[in-house]
């Protein structure tokens, strides 16, 4: 491998451990968002990852950055800034206006997955409503961004109460983490990021700063850090072994966390209950009695 395709996300996405890693967090994003139900779910960066493909919300947008390397490989047309205010249909998700006007636009044409717009505009300022949004998915979108705080801090101002976030990401404390450090030092690393890989641990404690519920945690991906399909068929006895004895060290995780909002609970219909007379007693009037001085 070239030091293009390692620090290029769309060609190391093409590569044997990239096509590894996005097969696995394929499948659990397939599993985790077919049961998440509202109106507007935004999947944010990595249009390589199709993460809304089996989720069944009327408004899903993939959200791209031009000054994001996840949002690669499309680049933003010329005389366009990724600041461009929308017009007319701009700015839409999948037919439905953004809660807020803001600076975002959408572009005809322009691949995206099936029932889905494109809209462009800084993650850092995310054009939507507070409390509008049902689901945000960021695969590895922390990983390129160059505040990860303040993105979540936006994510956290668009999603609804009770609404979810799920980050896909690389763990740090695993080999492919341990190898990530090394080439970093020498000039080659193994994956992809703009920043540090942040660990599952620390990223636990930032949602939590931000009100969020951690739901569920899952690792995967256990097989070592190598470059060829050949190699990384022969360690595939490691999914299960590490699976069952060492979770924590896979090479990425998946987080899954609701946002809650202190004071404040889903209730369902009210109901009126009927008062219950003890056994032998009639009420005090019934539309039968009458008055005898009438």
């Amino acid at each position: 491998m070239t030091d293009r395709a390692i620090i290029d996300w769309p060609a190391w996405t093409d590569s044997p451990p990239g096509r590894y890693v996005l097969e696995w967090e394929q499948t659990q994003l397939d599993r985790v968002v077919s049961d998440v139900f509202g109106y507007h779910a935004l999947q944010l960066g990595l249009p390589q990852l199709d993460a809304l493909r089996e989720n069944r919300m009327p408004c899903r947008g993939l959200v791209l950055d031009a000054a994001s390397g996840a949002s690669a490989p499309y680049s933003f047309p010329r005389g366009l800034g990724h600041t461009a205010h929308g017009s007319g249909s701009n700015g839409r998700l999948n037919g439905a206006t953004p809660p807020r006007s803001a600076s975002a636009i959408s572009i005809p044409g322009l691949p995206s997955p099936a029932g889905r717009s494109a809209v462009w505009c800084d993650l850092l300022d995310l054009p939507f409503e507070a409390q509008s949004v049902d689901l945000i998915v960021m695969p590895h979108t922390l990983e390129f961004t160059s505040d990860p705080h303040r993105l979540l801090r936006e994510a956290e101002r668009v999603l609804m109460p009770e609404g979810q976030l799920i980050i896909l990401g690389f763990n740090s404390l695993s080999l492919w983490g341990a190898r990530q450090s090394v080439g970093k030092m020498t000039g080659r690393p193994f994956v992809p990021a703009a920043v540090d890989l942040i660990a599952f641990t620390r990223l636990k404690d930032w949602i939590k700063l931000l009100g969020f519920d951690l739901e569920r945690g899952r690792f995967g991906c256990y097989r070592p850090p190598l470059d060829s399909d050949q190699w990384l068929a022969r360690y595939g006895f490691m999914e299960a072994a590490g699976d069952r004895w060492w979770p924590i060290f896979g090479a990425t995780y998946m987080i899954k966390a609701i946002k809650r909002v202190p004071g404040m609970r889903l209730v369902g219909p009210l109901k009126v209950k009927k008062p219950v007379l003890a056994a032998g007693l009639a009420p005090a009037a019934t539309p039968n009695t009458r008055n005898p001085t009438q």
